[in-house]
C-alpha cells in the first residue's frame, strides 16, 4: 500500500498522470487520512484537475465517505467505457487518427475500435518535456495498434492524411477547455486542414473556476545560469470555437450540448 505522502508526490511529479488516474489516486490518498489538510495537499499537487477537485469535494461533504468514494470511482470507470464505445463509432476502416499527449480516454477509444476489428493508424507527437506522446505510443503498440511518432515541431506534417484529431481534457468550462500545452495550436492547424477535433472526457471535469498550472522549468532544462531562465507552461486553453465536439459518457455531442448536460 502506498503512503499518502508517496501518492501526493507521484501526482505532483506526473508519475501518476491522466485526469482519471489522478482522481482515483487522490481519492485513495484522501481516504487514508480524510482531513482538510490532506485534501488541500492533494488538490495543490495538480491544480488544473477539476475531476480530482469535484471528487474530493463530494467525498469530504459526504457522511459516508467510503460509499461516496466507491460510487465516484465506479462512475469514472463506467464513463471511460461509455466514452470508448461512443468514440470508437467515429473511427472508420482505414482511418488515420491524430492524437496529442497521453489520454487514457483516447487510448480506451482506440483499443475499443481495435477490438471491433477496425483497421486504422495513429499519428502522435513526442510531447516534450516529459515525452508523454512516447507513453501513448508504447501503450498503443502493446495493444497491437500501429502508431507513428513525430517530433513536436513536425505537427503539421504529422497531421497529413489524418481524418480525426482525438485528445483528452483536464478541465471543461462553458467557454472551452484546458488540456496539455500545444492543444490550442494543434486544433487550429487541424481546423484549417478540415480535420474533425474531439475532446474526450467525462462531465465531472466541468468547473467554474479554472486555475492553469505552471510547472517548474527544470522539467524542460536543468540549466543553472543567472542569464538563462526557463518557462514551462503545462496547459493551454482551447476556446470552444476550435472544437468539433466532445466525446463523453453522454456520447458524441457538440460542445454546447455537452456543457448543458454536464451542468
Amino acid at each position: 500500500m502506498k503512503s499518502v505522502e508517496k501518492i501526493i508526490r507521484d501526482i505532483k511529479s506526473v508519475k501518476i498522470q491522466g485526469a482519471d488516474n489522478i482522481a482515483i489516486a487522490g481519492i485513495e490518498a484522501y481516504l487514508k487520512n480524510p482531513s482538510d489538510k490532506i485534501k488541500n495537499e492533494i488538490l495543490n499537487a495538480r491544480p488544473t484537475e477539476p475531476l480530482l477537485q469535484n471528487s474530493l469535494n463530494k467525498i469530504s461533504e459526504s457522511k459516508d465517505k467510503k460509499k461516496t468514494a466507491k460510487s465516484l470511482i465506479k462512475f469514472i470507470n463506467s464513463s471511460k467505457k461509455k466514452t470508448a464505445k461512443a468514440g470508437a463509432k467515429l473511427i472508420k476502416q482505414n482511418t488515420t487518427v491524430f492524437t496529442h499527449c497521453h489520454s487514457s480516454n483516447v487510448i480506451s477509444i482506440l483499443k475499443e475500435a481495435k477490438k471491433q476489428g477496425k483497421k486504422f493508424k495513429v499519428h502522435t507527437l513526442e510531447v516534450e518535456p516529459l515525452l508523454q506522446g512516447r507513453m501513448t505510443a508504447k501503450d498503443l503498440a502493446k495493444a497491437k495498434i500501429k502508431v507513428t511518432v513525430f517530433p513536436d515541431l513536425a505537427a503539421e506534417q504529422a497531421m497529413k492524411g489524418c481524418d480525426i484529431f482525438l485528445f483528452g481534457v483536464d478541465a471543461f468550462t462553458k467557454k472551452g477547455l484546458a488540456n496539455k500545452i500545444g492543444t490550442k495550436i494543434l486544433c487550429s492547424i487541424a481546423k484549417a486542414k478540415r480535420i474533425k477535433r474531439y475532446s474526450c472526457g467525462n462531465s465531472l471535469k466541468l468547473t467554474k473556476k479554472l486555475k492553469i498550472e505552471k510547472r517548474k522549468g527544470r522539467e524542460v532544462w536543468d540549466e543553472r545560469n543567472k542569464n538563462i531562465s526557463v518557462k514551462n507552461p503545462a496547459f493551454d486553453f482551447v476556446p470552444r470555437k476550435l472544437l468539433t465536439g466532445v466525446i463523453s459518457e453522454f456520447g458524441v455531442l457538440t460542445f454546447k450540448q455537452f456543457i448543458k448536460k454536464a451542468k
